[in-house]
């Protein structure tokens, strides 16, 4: 059998993120011979011993990593996720471990949509890359409208965000744009906080992407698919999420802000005359009202609001706060009903929601043509081989 080469067992653990104590205990590498497990682990990443067959399959799971990696002769470079639109220019990226594997796991994905689809001999998508940000905000959003058909009357006559995202959505992937919900690595225990990132685009002409992610409130869902999509538009592919930080990332968010909410309805919204504590108040509650009845987070609001020159950055920065704290107390009310609730979503409704019908029909039509196997579908779907077919022959979604 080939040696593992010492190396690529520290590139494999310092890239899952992991310290020498901590990928031990994940391990179960025990004290033995005097040693506590992290000596242990440093035994084996120094050269001095081998990793036993059954400890190199448990690496595998941990560090998230193919078992054909840990045979190389040297850690593979960097795969290129495109562009980190959450730093500016010259900064280096913010890495973390579960992003990492995520965005490995979906250029995976595409890849294996790629090849089915070009046994089809597609057609380019033209839209792809076809822009650049001096093209005017109004411009373009009136051009990407255009090109989905979209309605903003009809996006704001749905009676949750959840059904107006389905309806956005459903307009995005007709385009030819497959659109993901993936916020973990297929657990809870591996959940990247939307402050890590809250989309990613992948400009390909074949098969372009949009990964949303699902932590977020789900009035911020619609607002991450359109910003994402002007990313595609530019042929920019790439991570966003936090504070705008660059002349691309502002302009996403501005395009994606016009289409939702033009800026002749935003100057509709009642401004107060002076920024009291009473005023802030109730601008926090004409801010929910108004937000509520566009379809949108309040959060797309407040932004509008900033880049409309209509409130001062003290106020927006004040209001991304306290919309902050009501969303996580949010989040953790609906955690503790969920644990105290008998069971939960169905896993089949769940996992159909997050792969999106596009991806559905795909699988499903190249699994009848035999032009993919369960394997391969299984990858695509985020599942086991075995549960393929009850999730493509269930019905529904979240």
């Amino acid at each position: 059998m080939a040696t593992i080469q010492p190396t690529i067992l520290t590139w494999a653990r310092e890239t899952a993120g992991l310290s020498l104590d901590d990928a031990a205990h994940a391990l179960d590498l025990n004290p033995a011979r005097g040693r506590t497990g992290g000596e242990r682990l440093t035994a084996l990443e120094a050269g001095e011993e081998e990793p036993s067959r059954p400890l190199l399959l448990k690496m595998v799971k941990i560090y998230r990593r193919p078992l054909l990696v840990f045979y190389l002769a040297e850690p593979p470079k960097t795969g290129d996720r495109g562009q980190d639109f959450r730093t500016l220019p010259g900064q280096e990226q913010k890495y973390d471990p579960d992003l990492d594997a995520l965005v490995r796991d979906i250029k995976v994905r595409q890849g294996i949509i790629r090849s089915v689809l070009e046994d089809t001999d597609p057609v380019p998508l033209d839209f792809i890359g076809s822009v650049t940000i001096e093209v005017p905000i109004e411009k373009l959003s009136a051009l990407i409208a255009k090109r989905l058909d979209f309605s903003v009357e009809h996006f704001r006559s749905w009676k949750t965000p959840d059904e107006a995202f389905t309806y956005l959505r459903a307009k995005i992937e007709a385009a030819g744009v497959f659109v993901l919900l993936l916020g973990n690595l297929g657990s809870h225990h591996t959940n990247i906080p939307v402050e890590i990132f809250r989309g990613f685009a992948l400009a390909d002409p074949i098969a372009p992407m949009i990964v949303i992610n699902d932590g977020d409130a789900r009035a911020a869902w619609s607002f991450t698919a359109l910003h994402e999509l002007v990313h595609l538009w530019l042929g920019a592919t790439g991570i966003s999420g936090g504070d705008p930080a660059d002349g691309v990332e502002q302009y996403c968010n501005d395009v994606a802000g016009e289409i939702l909410l033009p800026l002749k309805e935003l100057r509709k919204f009642p401004i107060p005359q002076n920024f009291s504590r009473k005023s802030f108040e109730a601008t926090i509650a004409a801010v929910s009202t108004f937000a509520a009845f566009h379809q949108v987070s309040r959060a797309m609001v407040s932004y509008k609001l900033l880049r409309a020159e209509m409130i001062p950055k003290e106020v927006w920065s004040e209001l991304n706060r306290h919309f902050r704290e009501q969303w996580l107390q949010f989040k953790q009310q609906q955690s503790e009903k969920q644990k105290a609730a008998d069971g939960g979503p169905n896993y089949y409704v769940v996992r159909r929601h997050r792969v999106g019908p596009a991806i559905l029909g795909l699988v499903r039509r190249s699994l009848d043509e035999g032009t993919i196997t369960y394997t391969k579908a299984s990858r695509v779907l985020g599942v086991k081989p075995r549960n393929v077919e009850p999730l493509l022959a269930m019905r529904g979604s979240l």
